[in-house]
């Protein structure tokens, strides 16, 4: 061959390295893959044999295992294990806890007697002593009127009329009659004129005018004298 010939061939040649080394690299990533799916195949079958396996209910016994003094420990049943009977540790029973709970701040609560309500007793009436006298009611007298006529008090007259609940609707002038207490009623003799009877009677002359309604110091024989209390009753 010539000189030429050879130049000619050599580019060539080394054109067509390339394409040779793409064509390795192809064939090496694709072996790689190959494998590479073998392996995931082969774990993915593993985990589907141990989920399908089925477990093993005939409660074979284990094998002793030898403790740390060396000697050999008895086997375990694994069904009496799991039904949680025969079982007994260095031949000592454990002691039963006790179940019943009970709450720290729980106290015994008692019941205690229910109070009687004291019914509060009624108010006895006043008897103030003296006699009783009825009295008509006049135009445009009241109670406290009458009560300081008599030398009473308003509360008393009250407690001597229970039925009058409202004097404004209750007393009716002409109409209503009241019960009133007095010391006495004195007759008039010979000889007896207002300042003998009120020293008689510890009481003072207009009081006798005022509870017989008298404008002058005077009385008739004969004329009966309404005699009120000298203190208020």
């Amino acid at each position: 061959m010539s000189e030429n010939e050879n130049r000619n061939r050599r580019p060539e040649e080394s054109s067509k390295l390339p394409y040779i080394s793409l064509a390795v690299l192809v064939l090496m990533i694709a072996g790689l893959l190959y494998v590479g799916y073998e392996y995931i195949a082969d774990d993915v079958a593993d985990v589907d044999e141990l989920l399908n396996t089925p477990l093993d209910k005939t409660g074979r016994e284990l094998q002793p295992l030898p403790n740390e003094s060396g000697q050999l420990e008895p086997p375990v049943n694994l069904s009496s294990a799991n039904d949680g009977s025969n079982i007994a540790s260095d031949d000592k029973t454990l002691p039963v806890e006790n179940t019943k709970t009970t709450k720290p701040n729980e106290e015994k609560v008692e019941k205690q007697p229910e109070k009687k309500i004291e019914e509060k007793p009624k108010p006895e009436a006043v008897d103030p002593g003296g006699m009783e006298v009825v009295y008509t009611v006049e135009a445009g007298e009241t109670f406290y009127g009458i009560a300081n006529r008599y030398n009473l008090k308003s509360n008393t007259l009250k407690e001597l009329n229970p039925d009058i609940q409202d004097e404004s609707k209750d007393v009716k002038s002409g109409v209503t009659r009241i019960k009133v207490r007095v010391q006495a009623i004195h007759t008039v003799g010979p000889g007896d004129i207002l300042r003998v009877v009120a020293d008689r009677y510890g009481v003072t002359v207009e009081q006798i005018m005022a509870a017989n309604k008298k404008t002058k110091n005077f009385a008739e024989r004969g004329e009966k004298l309404v005699i009120p209390f000298p203190k208020k009753k």
